[in-house]
């Protein structure tokens, strides 16, 4: 077997003269070869040895790649200035055309990666250089405000959780280059910055990651997100991609919308004929699909499923022309928890869902998990609202989920029944079920509401419970009621008045066994996987704690407001 050679700190110039450092895996003197490569904020010394159980870039050097992995722009071993997602485009570019023309390339590129260096490919493909051939972007989203930084509305807070592990490494450049002292960064309590109000009274991040506050003064979608999201021209992207994520990925829906929007609007027939996707029962961080309530055994694992050759039958066929039928197969993915097995399909969503409607019943006392709340398919009749108290000051805690936070709070398929116990959390449960159900597609939630706030939230979580009282989260979602009408242009409620809420669950594929109950909890906060609304009307972002109004909210389940839990039913 031929000898591996690696190149350490090639200094590649972008455009602008400045010099982006990369590292060359390949084999000795193996001639011109197809590029596969990755480009990455998190020190691209530590990324070649983190990411080889997602994906073995030795392996493909062995198997005929010259594998490239390049710090970008501001970080570690590459010169100028960060700006997360926004300098991408341009340098992901130059990235590409020097690799295709250098001795050892045969002038076609690929690029892989996951989270941030999924968007690092997505964005560069928008501008179609010439030898890019094809993407695999992994756990990445699709749209930097939505699913990204913000949430049905709601600031998402693994935000300030990723400005603040950026800034260690622009403190130390800072203090390299003589600019200032380097800041004692050690024993950060980022339990407690999450919790300090206003959001935007985070003085290191304003020094070290200015881009935070940027985020936080542009609560509604439009143009300034636009640069940064691989959505804003699917048009114009013509290569395949392999679109792999994760139940647990607190990028599912990116994912989900990336292998959609291209399947729907890609810029070319290629583009839109071979989009492929992946999902396992895997988190942002966790890819082995183990986690301490719940084994979803090895065959979840991403060394079972061998995601490193799958990743090579996908660039053998559009890098190297090889006829292994990848492009024949069916593009879908997926593993089924509650079954535990993975199932290919067709298409996401799955052309066979059947849509059902879940509805809300109660005598008015679904407070907890020992009220009387029902989810039933019957329509409700005559029956009394729910009604809670969220307080901003003691939000309901984030168990797990689809969540990228550090500490307690975990990800992934969390029990419940902690949450379960407040007065301000609402559920509603099924009777137990004497037939498997599978639910597997995308999931809305529309909810009749009042509140005694101009402004408040509205959480609704989907959790199997198992024979023995587990309660295990499946996937969440959240509005902020100002957004009842429109995204792009918010409207106060006028307390008392009802309005009709629709949330967007994201998606899951699960099978609710015999003995099971599907269960919906309906609430106003999940923290701090959400940052609170201070329920004021006025910018959650600037309001302190002293500043905060507890607010009174109702849910109606009535024939004329009738609420519901819309689930993809696969019935074969």
């Amino acid at each position: 077997m031929a000898a591996i050679v690696i190149e350490k700190n090639l200094m590649v110039p972008m455009h602008d003269g400045v010099r982006l450092a990369a590292d060359i895996i390949r084999l000795d003197e193996a001639g011109p070869q197809p590029v596969l490569m990755a480009r990455t904020p998190y020190n691209k010394d530590l990324w070649l040895v983190d990411n080889l159980a997602v994906f073995d870039m030795f392996r493909a050097a062995q198997a005929g790649y010259t594998v490239i992995v390049q710090d970008t722009r501001g970080r570690f071993a590459s010169e100028g200035e960060f700006t997360p997602m926004f300098q991408e485009r341009a340098d992901g570019v130059d990235a590409i055309q020097w690799a295709a023309a250098q001795p050892w390339s045969n002038g076609v590129v690929g690029l892989f990666g996951g989270s941030y260096v999924g968007m690092t490919q997505w964005l560069p493909a928008q501008e179609q250089p010439k030898a890019l051939r094809a993407i695999a972007p992994m756990v990445t989203f699709s749209d930097l405000y939505e699913g990204m930084q913000y949430q049905g509305g709601v600031k998402l807070l693994h935000g300030l959780e990723w400005s603040l592990a950026m800034s260690f490494e622009t403190a130390r450049r800072r203090a390299a280059n003589g600019e200032r002292p380097l800041p004692d960064l050690t024993g950060l309590d980022r339990d407690a910055m999450a919790a300090h109000l206003p959001l935007v009274d985070q003085p290191l991040l304003r020094d070290l990651a200015p881009y935070y506050n940027d985020w936080l003064a542009h609560p509604l979608p439009g143009a300034f997100w636009q640069a940064g999201s691989p959505n804003s021209a699917y048009e114009q992207i013509t290569v395949p991609a392999l679109n792999i994520g994760g139940w647990y990925d607190v990028f599912l829906w990116g994912t989900l919308q990336n292998y959609i929007g291209m399947r729907q609007r890609g810029g070319s027939e290629a583009a839109r004929q071979h989009q492929r996707l992946i999902i396992g029962p895997w988190s942002h961080m966790n890819n082995f699909g183990s986690y301490p309530e719940r084994e979803f055994g090895m065959a979840a694992s991403l060394r079972a499923l061998d995601l490193t050759g799958a990743h090579l039958r996908w660039f053998d066929c559009w890098l190297k022309g090889v006829e292994n039928g990848i492009n024949q197969e069916q593009p879908v993915t997926l593993f089924v928890m509650g079954i535990d097995q993975w199932r290919t399909e067709d298409d996401w969503p799955l052309p066979d869902t059947q849509y059902r409607h879940y509805y809300l019943h109660s005598g008015g006392q679904a407070n907890t998990l020992h009220g009387d709340g029902l989810l039933s398919p019957e329509i409700p009749g005559d029956e009394p609202p729910d009604t809670y108290l969220y307080n901003p000051l003691r939000p309901v805690p984030t168990v797990g989920g689809q969540v990228l936070i550090p500490g307690a709070n975990g990800t992934g398929p969390r029990d419940q029944r902690q949450v379960e116990e407040r007065e301000d959390v609402l559920v509603y449960s099924t009777p137990v079920l004497d037939r498997p159900i599978e639910v597997t597609g995308p999931i809305q939630l529309e909810l009749f509401i009042t509140s005694s706030a101009l402004d408040t939230d509205f959480t609704g979580k989907l959790v199997d419970v198992y024979p023995d009282g587990r309660a295990l989260i499946l996937t969440e979602g959240i509005l902020r009621a100002r957004y009842h009408q429109s995204m792009t242009e918010p409207a106060l409620l006028e307390p008392g008045t009802i309005y009709k809420l629709r949330l967007d669950l994201w998606a899951t594929a699960n099978v609710f066994l015999p003995g099971h109950r599907i269960r919906l909890e309906v609430s106003s906060s999940n923290f701090p996987r959400f940052a609170r609304n201070t329920n004021t009307g006025g910018d959650c972002a600037t309001e302190g704690a002293d500043q905060c109004v507890a607010a009174v909210n109702r849910i109606f389940h009535d024939s004329a407001h009738p609420s519901h839990l819309i689930l993809p039913i696969i019935e074969r």
